[in-house]
């Protein structure tokens, strides 16, 4: 993993920073039978815009990541480290013993030819997917479980990785990249290992286009528009926002105001990660 700074020969060439993985074997393509098109536009319900910024971007193929493992007890072999255009971190091709080939996310330190194994029996190593009772405490530990048997939604994202801090009563305690501290059931599964692609962090695109290549749409501030596009608008020059805090475009306040919806789950955040 290195960063590649490009010469100055044009403006956008100028502050291009790339995240170069020697670890990746393929660049291009991918399994075919785990490659779904993508035929969705982002940010649209209905045809209307629902999340800003956000458009289509460049054309890909959208890669099939297993994120249950539910295929137990059946060691993998690690064919390839490649690119996907869908998600920050860098995915592993593993071929079970069957000759079943899936997705996983690679995590760091993993290399090609060697093996990966799911299930309760699974020895604690770099790849391996087992529950969280049965993984050592300190251990660092990404793609992790909330519901047994659900598929790991949480630290996925290049270079994050969440430590196992305890574990009572059948429940252990997490503390996540935010600092959050969470209760999760034991019985939940994780993989072992920090996500890989960590200097995914420390690109820099250089240019408009390539965030548009990406999917982002320009971003305007709300200073900068009319007043009657948002709150902050309007005013001569360079104003203020002009209003005790700052509001979204729709005049919600914008900060400190808590926006959790699943409060039932409160329960289960031990330190919450605004708390030093």
């Amino acid at each position: 993993m290195s960063l590649k700074y490009s010469k100055p020969t044009t403006s956008s060439r100028r502050f291009y920073v790339k995240a170069v993985d020697d670890e990746i074997t393929v660049k291009k393509g991918g399994e075919k039978s785990l490659l779904m098109p993508y035929t969705g536009v982002p940010g649209r319900s209905g045809g209307r815009v629902s999340t800003r910024h956000k458009e289509r971007g460049a054309k890909k193929m959208l890669r099939m990541v297993d994120f249950k493992r539910e295929k137990l007890e059946v060691p993998a072999r690690v064919a390839t480290i490649e690119y996907d255009p869908g998600r920050s971190a860098n995915i592993a091709l593993v071929v079970y013993k069957d000759g079943e080939k899936r997705y996983i996310i690679a995590p760091q330190g993993l290399k090609v030819d060697s093996f990966v194994q799911n299930g309760p029996t699974a020895p604690a190593t770099v790849g391996n997917f087992l529950p969280l009772l049965n993984i050592p405490l300190g251990t660092l530990i990404h793609n992790i479980e909330l519901v047994p048997g659900k598929g790991g939604i949480m630290v996925r994202g290049a270079g994050t990785s969440a430590i196992l801090m305890s574990a009572d009563n059948g429940m252990v305690n997490i503390k996540l990249p935010s600092g959050e501290v969470r209760q999760v059931n034991g019985k939940c599964s994780a993989t072992i290992g920090t996500v890989g692609n960590a200097d995914h962090k420390n690109r820099t695109l250089g240019k408009a286009g390539r965030s548009r290549h990406l999917g982002i749409r320009p971003t305007v501030r709300g200073v900068a528009q009319h007043p009657n596009s948002h709150p902050h608008g309007g005013g001569e020059g360079r104003s203020g926002i002009g209003m005790p805090g700052p509001k979204t475009p729709w005049g919600k306040p914008a900060l400190g105001k808590k926006t959790r919806v699943r409060k039932q789950t409160s329960r289960f955040i031990i330190k919450d990660r605004r708390i030093d």
